[in-house]
């Protein structure tokens, strides 16, 4: 029993001491060990191009649009679809005042015409009737006036009365109108100076946009033989609702965007205080400035009208670009364009309204604004 109970202590000092060293030997480690170098720092990404350099001929070659930042809001402005269409006074359609026979046919289809040039003649026998009633009606004209010469002397000598040369002088006078009123229905029918055919004249310069006259066809006085505008007195008709019609006053500004994203600036001229008894819709009539568009074509219109909304300013939505999650537009710059941040509060009808990032009055890429964005990547990809 006592050699077991010496044993013990014994056994727990030299546990005690074992750990007493090994924990020395712990920290002797710990103080003489060099701590392990930081990691090294990640790469910082590289900061996106802010300037993209163009030539101005690439701008034309591209047919990239630039447009000029103006303010504006959505709750202030009218989208509507509408047509390209000939003024009044810029589309002319042309007949024969007469009936007869096409026998000369001057001008074909898409040809340009000058305001009174003759495009085609007609042969028609009430030409000849009215070529006679002008003959006639100028030699009546002759005599009387040589019946009121002599009567006039035979007065001035006594040998007439006064009642013989005034009744000479009023048949004198009735006899010039008569031939003055022949030869301005002649002029008006334009019969030929032989008499034999009518004129088909012009009335405006332009183009041939119809040519239905066929060579030796009888047509009658009524019939359509050709047709001509001029594409550059064009106005734009765009159908709105009656409650936007409300908010729309002539005067007001407004800007029409044709398919091949062309953005011309336009005027209302008129807006019309009844309804399209098929559509429901009143038609705003806007006046353009500068050429571009063509009679019949399909446009985009975006009308200033009373009212408010959040203010900011308005671009075609393609003018907006996505890169790196941001939303940028290219502002023109003298060498090129640069990079620049904004916020899109609204898109709307193809317009986006933006409310941070630009000022009025620069210049920005409206169309294919893309083009841009792919120089700037394909000059990254490149580095």
């Amino acid at each position: 029993m006592a050699t077991r109970n010496a044993a013990g202590p014994r056994t727990l000092m030299l546990g005690v001491a074992a750990i007493a060293l090994l924990g020395a030997g712990y920290g002797l480690a710990k103080l003489t060990t060099k701590p392990a170098p930081p990691p090294e720092a990640a790469a910082a990404p590289e900061a996106a191009p802010t300037e993209v350099k163009v030539e101005a001929s690439y701008l034309k070659v591209s047919n990239i649009a630039l447009q000029t930042v103006t303010a504006g809001d959505f709750g202030g402005q009218v989208q509507g679809s509408g047509s390209v269409v000939a003024t009044p006074g810029g589309e002319a359609v042309l007949t024969a005042h007469a009936g007869g026979t096409v026998v000369r046919i001057f001008k074909r289809l898409g040809e340009p015409v000058r305001a009174g040039e003759t495009i085609a003649l007609v042969e028609s026998r009430d030409a000849a009737l009215v070529a006679g009633q002008r003959g006639a009606a100028d030699a009546r004209a002759v005599l009387a006036t040589s019946n009121l010469a002599r009567e006039k002397k035979l007065f001035e000598q006594g040998v007439t009365s006064r009642q013989d040369y005034e009744t000479a002088k009023a048949q004198a006078d009735a006899a010039r109108a008569e031939a003055a009123g022949a030869r301005a229905a002649a002029g008006a029918s334009r019969v030929s100076a032989d008499g034999r055919s009518v004129a088909v004249v012009s009335p405006i310069s332009g183009r041939i946009t119809a040519a239905p006259a066929t060579l030796g066809a009888f047509v009658q006085s009524e019939s359509e033989l050709f047709r001509v505008a001029d594409a550059r007195d064009v106005q734009v008709e765009v159908a709105v609702s009656p409650q936007d019609a409300a908010r729309i006053v002539p005067g007001a500004t407004a800007s029409v965007r044709n398919a091949a994203g062309q953005t011309i600036a336009a005027t209302v001229r008129s807006v019309t205080p009844t309804l399209n008894p098929e559509t429901r819709t009143a038609t705003v009539v806007l006046s353009v400035s500068g050429g571009g568009l063509v009679p019949g074509e399909a446009i985009q219109a975006t009308i200033t009208a009373r009212g408010t909304g959040q203010p900011g300013f308005i671009l075609p939505e393609e003018a907006v670009q996505s890169m790196e999650g941001r939303d940028v537009v290219f502002v023109r710059t003298a060498t090129g364009f640069s990079v620049r941040p904004v916020v899109v509060a609204t898109r709307s009808g193809g317009q986006a309204l933006i409310v941070s990032g630009l000022k009025a009055g620069e210049t920005v890429a409206a169309r294919n604004a893309f083009l841009l964005k792919a120089e700037i990547v394909k000059g990254a990809d490149a580095e």
